[in-house]
C-alpha cells in the first residue's frame, strides 16, 4: 500500500539512514512532501536541488539545542499545517571505555551531547509535535516515528552510552504508544485516528555512524536496510516495530518475551485501577 503520510519531517536527514529515508520517500511516487532537517547546509542544498523546492523543504537546525525546539516546532507546524508524520532519526555514537576512567572524564561533555541528541531531543520533539498531530481531526492519520537501534535490545560493550540512550528511546516508544492508545480508547476515538507510534530498529548498517569512528564498513548494506524498512512502513497491516529479518532472527525472541511481560503488567495495573475506582 502507499505510504499513508504525505507531509513528513525527518531529522538527521543529511547522512545515513535519515538521508536514505528521505530519498526513498521522494522517489516512491506517493506524492510525499518532505521537510529535511540537518546541520550540513551543503547536503541540504543538494537534496533540494535534486528533488526541487516543491518536493522538499530544508531546515538547518541543531536538534540537540533543546532550548530552541519550542519556537522551531511552532514555526514548523504553522508553516506546514498538513504535517502528519515526524521521523525522529538524528543521533550519533561514540566508543567509551569505563575501564579507563580518565578517558571517560575527558569526554563527559560528549556523553551529555550523546544522551541529548539520541534521547532528550526526540522526547522534547515528540511532546512539542504531539499537540499538532493529535489535533488533525477525524480521518487524518498521523504518526511519530522513532529510529532506535538493535543495541537498544541487546547492548554491546564498545559504546555503552549509545546503547543506553537507544534503550531509553525504545522504552519510551512502548509507553507512549500505550498511553495514546489507552487515552483514545477511553475517549472512544476510532483506532485509525490515534497518532501511531512507529519504531524503526536498525541493526548495524553501513553508514557514516561507523566510518566516522574509524571503523570499517560493517553491517547491512544501506540500500537493503531501506528496502526492508520501506516494506514495513508501507505494509497493508500496520507494523509498530520495524526491524530487518537479520535482526529479528538474532534478537526478536528477546522482544517477544518482554512484550508479553509488558502486557501482563499493564493489564494488572489497569485492573487494580478499576478496582480502586469501584471502591470509591
Amino acid at each position: 500500500m502507499p505510504f499513508p503520510y504525505k507531509t513528513v519531517l525527518v531529522t538527521g536527514a543529511t547522512s545515513g539512514i535519515g538521508q536514505a529515508l528521505v530519498e526513498r520517500m521522494l522517489t516512491a511516487g506517493d506524492g510525499i512532501f518532505v521537510i529535511a532537517v540537518g546541520r550540513r547546509q551543503d547536503r541540504l542544498d543538494a537534496l533540494q536541488a535534486r528533488f526541487g523546492a516543491d518536493r522538499v523543504a530544508v531546515e538547518n537546525v541543531d536538534v540537540g539545542d533543546l532550548a530552541s525546539l519550542p519556537a522551531w516546532t511552532a514555526k514548523i507546524t504553522a508553516a506546514y499545517p498538513a504535517l502528519d508524520c515526524v521521523v525522529l532519526n538524528a543521533g550519533f555514537q561514540q566508543a567509551l571505555d569505563f575501564s579507563d576512567p580518565q578517558s571517560v572524564i575527558n569526554v563527559l561533555p560528549d556523553l551529555t551531547s550523546e544522551i541529548t541528541v539520541n534521547y532528550l531531543s526526540p522526547v522534547h520533539a515528540a511532546a512539542l509535535f504531539l499537540p499538532h498531530l493529535t489535533s488533525r481531526g477525524p480521518g487524518k492519520p498521523a504518526a511519530l516515528v522513532f529510529v532506535t537501534s538493535g543495541l537498544a535490545l541487546v547492548p554491546i560493550a564498545r559504546c555503552p552510552n549509545y546503547c543506553a540512550s537507544k534503550a531509553a528511546l525504545h522504552s519510551l516508544a512502548w509507553t507512549l504508544r500505550s498511553q495514546l492508545q489507552d487515552s483514545a480508547a477511553a475517549a472512544a476515538t476510532p483506532p485509525d485516528d490515534v497518532v501511531r507510534v512507529i519504531e524503526i530498529i536498525p541493526p548495524a548498517v553501513q553508514t557514516e555512524l561507523h566510518t566516522r569512528q574509524g571503523q570499517a564498513k560493517i553491517g547491512l548494506p544501506l540500500d537493503q536496510f531501506i528496502d526492508e524498512t520501506w516494506a514495513g512502513l508501507t505494509a497493508a497491516e500496520p507494523i509498530d516495530e520495524i526491524m530487518p529479518q537479520i535482526l529479528r532472527d538474532m534478537s526478536g525472541h528477546v522482544e517477544d518475551a518482554k512484550r508479553e511481560s509488558y502486557k501482563r503488567m499493564g493489564d494488572m495495573l489497569k485492573k487494580l485501577a478499576a478496582q480502586s475506582k469501584d471502591s470509591h
